[in-house]
C-alpha cells in the first residue's frame, strides 16, 4: 500500500477507535437505571462508579504519555484497546456491585490513552493537514456517544446491560488486534518540514527536566485550569442525564 494510502488507512483505524472507545465509554449514563436496579444501589453509590473510572484516567494520564515517549506508541495504543475490551468484558460479568465498581474503576485505565494516538498522528500527516485531520477526528467523540445511546437503547431492553457490554468489550478487543497488526510505528518527527533534509532522526525520550519545567509556563496552566474546571458540568451531563428524565 502506497504510503499517502496507508497512512489514510490508519486514519480509519484510529477513528474507528475513538468512536467505538466514546460509545464504550458513555454507554453506562444510558444504561444507569437498568444497573441500579440490578444491583439495589442509590445514587449516591452509583456515582462512586462514575468517579471510580474518573480518577484512576486522571491518575493515568502522565503514566500514558511517558510511557508513549519512551516505547512503540502504536502497540500501546492496541494495548490501551485491549485493556479496554478485556476491562468491560470484566465488569458485565460482575456478580455483585462492589466488584462492579472495581472492574468500572479499571476501565478508566484506557481512557487516557489517546496522546499516544494524537502523536502519532502528527507523525503520519505533515503540518499543512495535520488540522483538518485531527478536526475528522474529533467528529468520532460525538458520533461515539450517539453510537452508546443507540445501542443502549436499542439493545438494551433485547439483550440487557451485560449484553451490551459483552458487545462493546468484543469490539474493543477486535480493534486492539487491528491497530496491533495493522498500524506500523513512524519514525519520530519524520512529518515535521524541518527535519526532512536530517538524513539520520535521532530518537528523543522523555525529560523529567523538560516535563518539570512545564510548570512555568502559564499559558499551559490556564488551559489546564479550564479543562479542570469545565470538566464538572459536562461530566454530570453525561452521566446523569438519562437518569434526570426519567
Amino acid at each position: 500500500m502506497k504510503a499517502s494510502r496507508y497512512r489514510w488507512f490508519v486514519f480509519a483505524v484510529f477513528f474507528l477507535f475513538m468512536l467505538l472507545h466514546q460509545a464504550d465509554k458513555l454507554l453506562i449514563g444510558p444504561l444507569t437505571t437498568p444497573i441500579m436496579n440490578e444491583f439495589h444501589v442509590n445514587e449516591a453509590q452509583m456515582g462512586m462508579v462514575f468517579s471510580g473510572a474518573v480518577v484512576v484516567g486522571a491518575i493515568l494520564y502522565p503514566v500514558w504519555g511517558y510511557l508513549y515517549d519512551r516505547y512503540a506508541r502504536a502497540k500501546l495504543l492496541a494495548l490501551a484497546a485491549f485493556i479496554w475490551g478485556s476491562t468491560t468484558w470484566i465488569s458485565s460479568s460482575m456478580p455483585t456491585f462492589p466488584a462492579f465498581m472495581a472492574a468500572r474503576a479499571c476501565t478508566g485505565i484506557d481512557d487516557s490513552s489517546y496522546p499516544g494516538l494524537y502523536n502519532l498522528v502528527a507523525d503520519y500527516f505533515e503540518p499543512a493537514v495535520r488540522s483538518k485531520v485531527n478536526g475528522l477526528l474529533e467528529i468520532a467523540m460525538p458520533l461515539g456517544y450517539l453510537t452508546g445511546m443507540l445501542l443502549a437503547m436499542g439493545l438494551g431492553g433485547v439483550i440487557g446491560w451485560r449484553g451490551v457490554f459483552y458487545l462493546t468489550g468484543s469490539l474493543g478487543i477486535v480493534t486492539a488486534a487491528v491497530i496491533f497488526f495493522g498500524v506500523k510505528e513512524p519514525k519520530r518527527g519524520a512529518s515535521e518540514p524541518e527535519l526532512r533534509a536530517i538524513e539520520q532522526l535521532s530518537d528523543y525520550r522523555f525529560n523529567w527536566k523538560t516535563a518539570l519545567g512545564l510548570r512555568r509556563n502559564l499559558t499551559l496552566l490556564l488551559v489546564i485550569g479550564n479543562g479542570f474546571f469545565g470538566q464538572f458540568p459536562w461530566q454530570v451531563v453525561t452521566f446523569w442525564f438519562f437518569r434526570y428524565l426519567e
